[in-house]
């Protein structure tokens, strides 16, 4: 399909799924209520649900979803796999490890985030270290260092999650399988969604080459090893937003490049913004169904990304020739 057709649809996609997402709860609005609760013109329940509720959530996870799906699209340059996921370099189990040792410790939400960024931090820095060390870039070396590194931290999850008591083992899991009913820091993710977002699409010419060799880009001029630093750290600023602002969820940044791929888009100037357009709605169509398929029980987005995301993209592989 041609991204000029394609872009058009994605963005009439994104009003859509964020109507979706405010109209449907625990408490269903016709869209003239939303309509008019958006205008402010009521001081009634509706208006408090959507204003207090529903329309910072559907926010988060329409921001998250494009973290996630941008994080994607540059690790997959970055190893050249149109299959490399934003989780795959131990970031997400470092932010895990460092998020469920507060809730042991019965930290409150400002200091799980914060033990959570930390975790994640340090996962950064061993992969990056261990991975690009004595200045040598040997790009096979950061993914085995990651993928171990994910292997350790599942570890040590485990662990935590065997140690702790019955009413803290529930917020732990949903941490783990995502959830966006506290997120927080909204403003800031939106700031680093932008700013990546933009940075990448000057560079996409970059990406290109780089995504066609690492030989071809060096022989045309590329510093290859600035580009794959730069890269690696533009995605793990991307995944650590992502995980403040939901926990981790997982099949985004996987699924969504590489079904943008599968529609015959290559070039990263436009993959760039279809597929951060895609994961953002994506992501809200996953929440919303996670609010209202039990309602009144919520259940964690994680869920609905592995449920909606596996079919699509096996239909997806399913087409391609």
């Amino acid at each position: 399909m041609s991204p000029r057709v394609l872009f058009p649809l994605l963005l009439c996609a994104v009003p859509l799924s964020l109507g979706f997402g405010l109209m449907n709860g625990s408490l269903p609005l016709a869209p003239i209520e939303v309509w008019y609760a958006l205008l402010g013109n009521n001081e009634d329940t509706a208006t408090e649900v959507l204003w207090q509720l529903r329309l910072p959530r559907v926010l988060a996870a329409f921001v998250c979803g494009g973290l996630l799906a941008l994080s994607g699209v540059l690790l997959q340059a970055l190893l050249r796999n149109p299959l490399a996921d934003p989780y795959i370099l131990g970031i997400s189990g470092g932010a895990a490890v460092g998020a469920l040792a507060a809730m042991l410790l019965g930290a409150g939400l400002a200091t799980t985030q914060l033990s959570s960024f930390t975790g994640a931090l340090l996962a950064i820095v061993a992969v990056f270290g261990l991975g690009f060390r004595h200045g040598e870039r040997n790009i096979y070396r950061l993914l085995l260092t990651g993928v171990v590194l994910s292997a350790g931290c599942g570890a040590l999850i485990s662990l935590l999650l065997t140690l702790a008591q019955g009413e803290q083992v529930k917020g732990m899991l949903f941490w783990l399988m995502g959830d966006l009913s506290h997120a927080q820091g909204l403003s800031f993710a939106w700031f680093v969604l932008l700013a990546v977002g933009l940075c990448a699409m000057v560079w996409s010419g970059g990406l290109d080459v780089l995504a066609g060799g690492l030989d071809k880009a060096a022989a045309l001029g590329v510093a290859v090893g600035r580009w794959q630093a730069g890269l690696y750290f533009a995605a793990a600023v991307l995944t650590v937003t992502a995980l403040q602002l939901g926990g981790s969820i997982g099949f985004v940044g996987l699924m969504i490049p590489h079904a943008i791929r599968l529609l015959g888009v290559s070039a990263h100037r436009w993959l760039i913004p279809l597929s951060t357009i895609l994961g953002g709605s994506f992501l809200v169509l996953a929440d919303t169904l996670a609010r209202m398929l039990w309602s009144p029980l919520q259940l964690p987005v994680g869920i609905f990304t592995a449920l909606l995301g596996v079919p699509v993209l096996l239909w997806l592989l399913s087409r391609r020739s």
